[in-house]
């Protein structure tokens, strides 16, 4: 299987390295500096699962082809626009599109440029971040990823995929019901994301605060209640699990949009949060927090712009 990374980041360096393992013919496809650094040094990846470290193919452009089979998308979603552009002439020539982003809004998006049938659905459960060498560090164990067709001419694909990744490391899950996986990491996630970076702080912070667990409970019903509406209500057991997860007086998880803002960035992903919001108040939902949340997120950025 030919795989195309856009980009070699975090997860899309990450999951590219796990496919080279499975034998797939990956490029990276990156900008300038980056295709440098991977000339110079190769890709990195420092993981408690296993680390990875060797030269990898990657390019500036994308010609238009019919020899790619899969592109990987795992880039920030203030960048799709972009992405889409770099990924069409492959995406033209036959390729089909694995998104490892998060929120629903980012398939709406794609399915209205290059087709549901062309678009498949990916939930990818770890934490990475990448170093200022480049480095890709994997932190903590955790390592889910969860793949479906979208559409029937994708489970093929689906297939060849999973039989690539499943002898690695890491658990691998083809999921039959995708849209559904997609629903239940984004209200774990958007819930999550409000209330830490609403706090600015991590979950164990808020829950040792007087009312903390009672307003990230606040967060995960509204996000829940917005599933249900759209018919991809989280089943009962996914939802103790978020609550587990969320309500952990031990827990030191935070968004990576709560780090962003912890290190000043200038731009963070609040549609993630925001396309929550928007869809609880067409749907009549009252949200409260989550617009709190999405308020704050976007006053943030406007300070961020006057900095400039």
């Amino acid at each position: 299987m030919k795989v195309l990374v856009l980009g070699a980041g975090a997860i899309g360096g990450y999951y590219g390295a796990r496919l080279i393992e499975g034998g797939a013919d990956v490029t990276f496809l990156v900008r300038g500096a980056r295709a440098e650094a991977l000339e110079r040094s190769g890709l990195v990846v420092r993981s408690a699962l296993g680390n990875f470290h060797q030269a990898v193919q990657a390019t500036l452009k994308v010609e238009l082809q019919a020899n790619v089979d899969v592109v990987l998308l795992a880039c920030k979603t203030y960048d799709l626009d972009g992405a889409m552009e770099a990924i069409a002439p492959a995406v033209a020539g036959g390729a089909r599109v694995l998104p490892l982003l998060n929120g629903l809004a980012v398939y709406d998006r794609l399915d209205a440029q290059f087709g549901v049938d062309r678009v498949m659905g990916g939930a990818a459960y770890i934490a990475t971040t990448l170093s200022p060498d480049g480095t890709i560090e994997h932190l903590g164990p955790l390592d889910r990823l969860v793949v479906g067709a979208r559409h029937d001419d994708q489970a093929d694909t689906v297939r060849a995929l999973h039989a690539i990744l499943a002898p690695g490391v890491g658990q691998r899950v083809p999921s039959t019901t995708i849209q559904q996986e997609l629903w239940n990491k984004w209200v774990m996630l958007a819930a999550g994301a409000a209330v830490t970076c609403l706090m600015r702080a991590n979950v164990g912070q808020i829950m040792a605060t007087r009312y903390g667990q009672a307003v990230m409970a606040q967060a995960i019903d509204e996000c829940a209640g917005v599933a249900a509406m759209a018919g991809q209500a989280p089943q009962e057991e996914v939802l103790a699990q978020i609550r587990t997860r969320l309500l952990d007086k031990e827990s030191g998880w935070a968004a990576s949009m709560m780090r962003d803002i912890a290190t000043g960035a200038r731009r963070l992903e609040t549609d993630i949060v925001g396309d929550m919001a928007r869809r609880a108040l067409d749907q009549g939902l009252p949200a409260l927090l989550l617009q709190a949340a999405y308020t704050h997120l976007q006053a943030y950025a406007r300070q961020q712009e006057s900095t400039k």
